[in-house]
């Protein structure tokens, strides 16, 4: 019997030490494949992610598309946001809307630099009928 307990005992010490082994591996692979890939510019960045939002139809894909667009080191254009702010109406997700507006004011570094989104997405609010999580008054 006690040598079952040690047997037991091994083999998920193994399987932990496999799972924990094969997670740490994982990302060096990640970062030696993306190494070597072309780096974009700035405005094919701008275009590829307005031609995604241009051609979302569900709501998993609209935020999975604005959770990685706002996880790059710059702030979308303009046309990006106008480009997610349409989708959202589009496929009737007024709460996702709202929130490219949270996230713009917390990526930018300065609160001048939200105005001027604000100011040049205004347009665009007011054809969707989009307001901000301060003009709902959250």
């Amino acid at each position: 019997m006690f040598g079952l307990r040690a047997v037991i005992r091994n083999a998920a010490a193994a399987r932990v030490t496999a799972a924990t082994t094969s997670r740490r591996s994982a990302p060096a692979l990640v970062a030696r494949r993306y190494y070597s890939e072309h780096e974009e510019t700035y405005e094919e960045f701008t275009n590829r992610y307005v031609k995604f939002f241009e051609n979302v139809d569900e709501q998993f894909e609209l935020q999975r598309g604005l959770n990685n667009c706002f996880a790059y080191d710059l702030v979308p254009d303009v046309s990006i946001c106008e480009a997610a702010l349409r989708a959202a109406r589009r496929i009737d997700d007024y709460a996702t809307a709202v929130r490219v507006f949270e996230a713009l004011k917390i990526k930018v570094d300065k609160p001048t630099q939200y105005q001027d989104y604000l100011q040049a997405l205004k347009p665009v609010m007011d054809e969707l009928g989009v307001q901000t999580k301060e003009e709902l008054g959250f």
